[in-house]
């Protein structure tokens, strides 16, 4: 048996191998430009309040927690929303966990969650506690 044949591409399946790559990285683009901008991620909540606060487009931030019955009602509403709005260049979506951003939640006086916040040009434009239909978050973004 020869091992080293195991690992040699063969050059027919070249762009059959490059195709499955090119549409395994648009594929995870799309995923993730779909999804809500969280402050769970790397750059961290500062860097996302920072982004959101720079913002010249309407940006709605929703802040919630995973323990939160009506957090994890609206969520999917949020996330589509989200995706909605990706690429649209109207307006945008973050979501900041309460538990892992508190600083960012007493910065903006957040009491009761899930709470809304609408930004733009740095300041609030519109603000709501609780799970809010698709519709009434559009119409704070001014949609």
């Amino acid at each position: 048996m020869n091992v080293t044949g195991a690992y040699h591409v063969k050059a027919a399946n070249l762009g059959l191998w490059l195709t499955g790559a090119v549409l395994v990285w648009a594929g995870w683009i799309f995923l993730d430009m779909s999804k809500p901008l969280s402050a769970s991620s790397s750059a961290g909540g500062s860097a996302v309040m920072s982004t959101v606060m720079a913002s010249k487009v309407p940006v709605l931030v929703e802040f919630h927690a995973e323990w939160c019955g009506p957090c994890r009602a609206v969520g999917p509403v949020v996330e589509e929303l989200a995706r909605e709005l990706s690429g649209s260049g109207k307006a945008r979506v973050v979501r900041i966990d309460v538990d892992k951003d508190p600083q960012a939640a007493a910065a903006h006086g957040v009491r009761g969650i899930p709470a809304f916040i609408v930004f733009q040009n740095g300041r609030e434009t519109a603000r709501q506690t609780g799970a809010i239909p698709k519709a009434l978050m559009r119409q704070m973004l001014g949609l």
